[in-house]
């Protein structure tokens, strides 16, 4: 997700989307239509009059985004430029605090556009995705690597024990330094055109490669012809399959939709081998089959361009560039934490998989322990040894106790919260769900946005996006 670097909005406002459970299908894909001027009636031009501003989705449609981003890139450069060609001395409330509080259009169309791209997208949402990325990053390079603006940048940081800065503010003009520097402000001016370049290409290409994945798990699906292929399945499961197979035209048949991971819930209950292996299979080369969809070779330019940028700004290589500024600080101190864990963690895989193998023995099966026969054979040791059936528990992990009665019932026991459902605040898809969030006091605080269910044009994994940051 594309996040700029000088804005922070008035409220909190939180989504969360966890891909899981059950398929839903996706809202229609709407036409293409024709761009809109930056006017009155696009509801991203003015802050949202609903609590904490919450998006307005019943009046916020495709053609408004690439208006309000292009619009709001526009307004963001000239304040910018505003700062930096400032003729008074940099201090960080006309330098620093400035920046913070410019760039409000564009936050606030990005803040929205990035979370529903993941979440919800489309056919038309993504051919914006492709038109703005290189746009937006284009955009970060015009301000981390104005010059003026760096000096200013530079003064204050230069003299801020002498300013006296503290807390706060001295972490942030801190901040902002490192980060300057760290995105090539200290490059000269060839080297810069060659970063520029490098940074919009990096923005193509991740794009590109998060539609093909999204793409490429859709179309990866296990499409089975016979019920009895789902054998050891609940008959919610082959219920949920047909229904996704009905999805996708494909009446009669049954869809095991790909996870965001190898590992598949399918996987500890399929009693056919075959199957297993080929919902694996289907799993892991989901993007390596030659097709439209095949991201290998964005994967190696990407390694390329990050290799080539991080030497350009003074690295030994990407991993040493993205880690300086995190707590592991070298790919040395990562891989030595990783290393530790290398010898315990490889000698339980062992003992795990000899206890499989040894059941696998016993009943005759003729074969190796493959990973398309692990979970499935965990699940049957698991039974074995400790009478645990994970059927037997999924009651007590459906998802309204798991929300109330765990996620809830945990924030309000660590930190005061509580949360009441609210039903009259629009939402961008019907399986979304929104909580306001009070604090110890009972003080409203937040709107917490629940997305739970997996769809073919929702970004897999558990992520979350503010909708609103926090100023």
């Amino acid at each position: 997700m594309f996040k700029s670097p000088f804005h922070l909005p008035t409220l909190s406002l939180i989504t969360a989307a966890c891909a899981g459970g059950s398929t839903h299908p996706g809202n229609p894909d709407p036409a293409m239509a024709t761009r809109q001027p930056a006017s009155a009636d696009n509801p991203l031009f003015q802050p949202s009059t609903l609590p904490y501003q919450a998006p307005p989705f019943d009046r916020i449609k495709v053609e408004h985004y690439q208006p309000a981003l292009e619009e709001g890139m526009r307004r963001h450069l000239a304040e910018v430029e505003s700062i930096a060609g400032a003729s008074s001395e940099p201090t960080f409330d006309n330098t620093v605090a400035a920046l913070e509080r410019a760039g409000d259009l564009l936050t606030r169309a990005v803040y929205v556009f990035y979370p529903i791209v993941s979440a919800n997208t489309s056919d038309s949402l993504q051919a914006v995705q492709t038109e703005v990325a290189p746009k937006l990053a284009a955009h970060t390079d015009a301000i981390y690597l104005n010059d003026k603006l760096f000096r200013r940048v530079k003064s204050i940081y230069d003299r801020r024990d002498a300013l006296k800065l503290q807390g706060e503010e001295k972490r942030l003009i801190e901040r902002y330094h490192r980060d300057f520097i760290r995105a090539g402000a200290q490059l000269s001016e060839s080297d810069k055109t060659r970063l520029r370049a490098m940074n919009q290409e990096e923005a193509r290409l991740t794009t590109e490669f998060q539609q093909k994945l999204l793409a490429a798990t859709k179309i990866g699906a296990l499409v089975l012809t016979d019920r009895s292929e789902l054998d050891g399945m609940t008959d919610a499961e082959i219920a949920a399959a047909e229904a996704a197979a009905k999805e996708r035209g494909l009446t009669g048949k049954f869809v095991i939709p790909l996870q965001n991971t190898t590992q598949h819930p399918a996987q500890a209950s399929l009693r056919n081998r075959a199957v297993r292996q080929r919902l694996f299979e289907a799993s892991s080369r989901r993007a390596e089959r030659g097709d439209t969809n095949d991201t290998r070779a964005i994967v190696r330019r990407l390694a390329k361009l990050r290799a080539e940028r991080a030497v350009l700004l003074g690295f030994r290589n990407h991993a040493a560039y993205a880690l300086d500024d995190q707590v592991a600080r070298t790919p040395e101190a990562a891989i030595g934490l990783l290393n530790q864990l290398v010898e315990p963690a490889t000698a339980r895989a062992r003992a795990e998989a000899a206890k499989m193998q040894a059941m696998i023995d016993r009943e005759g099966g003729g074969f190796t322990l493959a990973p398309w026969d692990w979970q499935f054979y965990a699940e049957q040791v698991r039974r074995q040894e400790y009478d645990l059936d994970e059927e037997q528990l999924k009651p007590y992990f459906e998802v309204e106790r798991v929300l109330r009665d765990g996620v809830f019932f945990a924030a309000n026991k660590l930190y005061g919260l509580t949360f009441k459902e609210r039903k009259d605040l629009p939402v961008y898809h019907p399986d979304v769900r929104v909580y306001e969030v009070f604090d110890g006091a009972g003080q409203p605080t937040a709107l917490y946005y629940t997305d739970l269910f997996k769809r073919d044009n929702k970004s897999g994994g558990a992520w979350m996006n503010n909708f609103v940051g926090q100023s």
